[in-house]
């Protein structure tokens, strides 16, 4: 019972969350800043696997200095704002372990992403343990073979 609670909960603050959005993902939005964050999101190559299973390779910019402050994950956002991971208790969509303060940009993959078939648009945001999320954001439109800063790889 408080497992479904909690289910139903979820998917209310989720489906008032979606309400707020205009349009999926605004593409000026997708270029702005959100907070403070300084770890952005510059390039975005998503590949289907099989159907609706994808691989997104993600190039991520961030001032690393070391262990104090480096980009330590990175995102895929549905519409609805749900952030796809490869299992509940990941913090991320791809965690990044190290600091890459010698590997500017940097590109980190991650497989196994399941995107629904109706979904058209994801968005990709990087995060840094310093100022969290608030860099440079992607959208990536599934339909399209590529755009600002993305290329999608389709099955067919």
């Amino acid at each position: 019972m408080r497992l479904r609670l909690a289910l139903l909960g979820f998917i209310l603050v989720m489906t008032i969350t979606a309400c707020d959005v205009v349009g999926l993902f605004p593409a000026e939005e997708a270029t702005m800043s959100a907070g403070n964050g300084d770890a952005d999101v510059i390039f975005v190559r998503a590949v289907e696997q099989t159907e609706n299973m994808w691989t997104f390779h993600v190039t991520v910019e961030h001032p690393d200095t070391g262990w104090d402050d480096y980009a330590d994950g990175w995102d895929v956002i549905l519409p609805d704002g749900a952030v796809i991971r490869p299992d509940e208790n990941s913090d991320f969509t791809r965690l990044l372990l190290h600091p890459h303060e010698n590997e500017q940009p940097f590109t980190r993959s991650q497989s196994g992403i399941g995107i629904p078939a109706d979904i058209t648009q994801v968005r990709v945001r990087a995060h840094d343990i310093v100022d969290g999320f608030g860099g440079k954001e992607v959208i990536v439109d599934l339909t399209q073979a590529s755009g600002p800063d993305y290329e999608v790889v389709r099955l067919r």
